[in-house]
């Protein structure tokens, strides 16, 4: 199997291969989270301390949709935030999601990767040095190229967390 990172048709070259890393780590996170059935999906880990799945996938689509409206230039608008957030709950932790199936946070989440392509058509290899604010309290600043190549690297960081949680999950009754 041969693997390359090309730029996405219809877009900018540059931004087309950082569209593409994140659109690669999506398809991952589909893979790796193939076949899970709810209790897997909310499996907090051995002690019950740990975010499950769920809490995962859904602080990645949150991360990520922030960081579509901030390439468009445009807040977050409320409905969104409503129906993707919060980023952190009262306690400064991942909300807590449960019950939520595994094919519901996907089609949630592709919901967003489209968001993203669209958004990405829209702007040149110049408009990768814009910068934005980002963080919980705004007080950050990178460059839109940062944030895409964030998305991407913040995707398989978490990735490896649920791929933990898989391998806990299948040793338990043993």
């Amino acid at each position: 199997m041969l693997y390359d990172l090309q730029g996405e048709a219809g877009m900018a070259p540059i931004v087309g291969m950082l569209y593409s890393a994140v659109k690669e780590n999506n398809q991952r996170l589909q893979l790796i989270t193939d076949g899970m059935e709810q209790d897997e999906i909310d499996y907090k880990g051995p002690y019950n301390n740990f975010n499950c799945t769920a809490q995962l996938i859904k602080h990645i689509m949150y991360v990520d949709l922030n960081w579509v409206y901030r390439i468009k230039g445009q807040p977050l608008p409320p409905s969104l935030r409503e129906l993707y957030g919060p980023m952190i709950d009262e306690n400064n932790r991942l909300p807590m999601v449960n019950g939520v199936s595994l094919n519901t946070l996907m089609s949630n989440y592709e919901a967003v990767i489209k968001m993203l392509k669209e958004s990405c058509e829209q702007i040149t290899d110049a408009d990768l040095g814009n910068l934005v604010t980002f963080g919980h309290e705004n007080e950050k600043r990178a460059t839109i190229r940062w944030g895409l190549w964030h998305m991407a690297d913040h995707s398989r960081y978490h990735q490896a967390h649920i791929n933990q949680l898989r391998r806990w999950y299948s040793e338990r009754d043993r």
